[in-house]
């Protein structure tokens, strides 16, 4: 690129520099859970262990200073289908380290018995709010980037922050805590 052509491009302000980041972090992760099948159980885990922090710290970390006009509607990229193919997917890697118990379920501290969740589903359940978030920002060449991230930064302090949360935990502790055989 010419060297004037480089001095006249309007150069990006910092949070913007920090959207275009947390849009490649969505990106990898979406594409990371659409190509599970070509890892193994412990190359996706590892994967996923490198991202899920990163996603965290740049969704709580940044923010806007603005807040979605109450009649702005974004669609869902994300149908039943895709949905349960990612979960599927997931799932089929796992295997049997799929489960884990919640301890963050509201109803746990009312029940006798253990309350369980899916490592797969959780991931589905992350992957969809950042899948709609980066289908967002694509269909519109951009020019929603600001308004597509509020949108999932809302719904990640309403609901997908403690999601990530939880599998962390569970992912942390089949790296760590299990025996080699559970990662075959």
């Amino acid at each position: 690129m010419p060297e004037t052509a480089i001095r006249s491009q309007k150069p990006m302000n910092k949070d913007t520099n920090r959207l275009l980041e947390v849009v490649g972090l969505a990106k990898s992760y979406c594409e990371l859970c659409e190509s599970a099948l070509e890892f193994s159980r412990e190359e996706f885990i590892d994967r996923t262990l490198d991202l899920l922090p990163r996603i965290y710290w740049n969704f709580f970390d940044l923010s806007l200073g603005v807040s979605l006009d109450e009649t702005e509607y974004f669609s869902d990229y994300v149908d039943e289908t895709l949905y349960g193919q990612i979960e599927s997917t997931i799932s089929g890697i796992m295997g049997g380290a799929d489960t884990f118990l919640e301890t963050f379920e509201e109803d746990m501290k009312y029940s006798d018995t253990p309350i369980t969740s899916s490592i797969s589903e959780c991931l589905a359940d992350i992957f969809q709010p950042l899948f709609n978030f980066i289908s967002i920002v694509h269909d519109s060449d951009g020019t929603q980037l600001e308004e597509a991230f509020i949108n999932c930064k809302e719904d990640f302090e309403s609901y997908w922050s403690q999601t990530l949360c939880n599998v962390l935990k569970a992912l942390n502790n089949i790296k760590y805590n299990r025996s080699e055989e559970d990662l075959v």
